[in-house]
């Protein structure tokens, strides 16, 4: 594996703002075959929205599928949802509309605040594989969508969003939810669930079999994470 450059050897500071991303070290790969960026992902890293091969290194999560269960509360939320069934299509979408991206730009507006993610960039990253990183896209029967990275063994669940207004208060958790349990039924190793870099993290730390990265190497064990995410108030 090449790399272009490397940035930032310094670990970053928790964010203070929406607009500040968690993270220790950027890297551009030039190499994107499945066992390349699988060694990146089991290293820390994880893509971003930045541009093609641009990944972070940060405090990912992620869930060993193997022993993943779901538990009485996944459940409970499952089938609250359980009209809004999950398609997974390859990208890019050729069904692209503005709408797509509206709902996206007023998504991330009110859960992070102004200029977090335009409509153009939702555009993009679904339409554009020259300029993303990401090749699947989870359709939630158009209430929702969730931009992603997925191969043989792992799937990166990266960029969810939803329809506020038409959404039931556990949509956001009910998408996550079927997506974790579609990886599994797809035989995948891992999926990722982005970082733990905010105090309302923490509800992603609910899921059974789950991982972060410290750094320098996956822990299991949630209390020392917990109490990171407690400091970053």
């Amino acid at each position: 594996m090449r790399y272009i450059r490397g940035m930032i050897t310094t670990p970053a500071k928790l964010a203070t703002t929406a607009k500040t991303y968690l993270h220790w070290n950027e890297k551009t790969i030039t190499d994107f075959t499945p066992t390349s960026v699988q060694k990146m992902y089991e290293d820390g890293w994880v893509f971003t929205r930045i541009g093609r091969g641009v990944m972070h290194q940060t405090r990912s999560l992620r869930i060993d599928l193997s022993k993943f269960e779901l538990t009485s509360e996944n459940r409970r939320i499952l089938k609250k949802l359980q009209c809004i069934d999950l398609m997974s299509t390859k990208l890019p979408y050729d069904n692209y509309t503005w709408i797509v991206g509206k709902m996206a730009k007023d998504f991330y507006e009110k859960k992070f605040g102004a200029n977090i993610m335009t409509a153009n960039k939702i555009r993009e990253l679904v339409t554009d594989l020259d300029a993303s990183n990401f090749n699947t896209l989870l359709i939630y029967c158009g209430q929702g969508y969730c931009i992603s990275y997925t191969d043989d063994a792992i799937f990166h669940y990266s960029y969810p969003f939803y329809d506020l207004a038409r959404s039931t208060k556990d949509m956001g958790m009910g998408m996550m939810i079927q997506a974790i349990v579609h990886a599994k039924e797809s035989g995948l190793k891992y999926i990722y669930l982005g970082s733990l870099q905010r105090p309302t993290d923490v509800y992603k730390l609910q899921f059974r079999s789950i991982e972060w990265f410290n750094g320098k190497k996956w822990q299991t064990e949630t209390e020392e994470v917990k109490k990171l995410l407690n400091e970053s108030k």
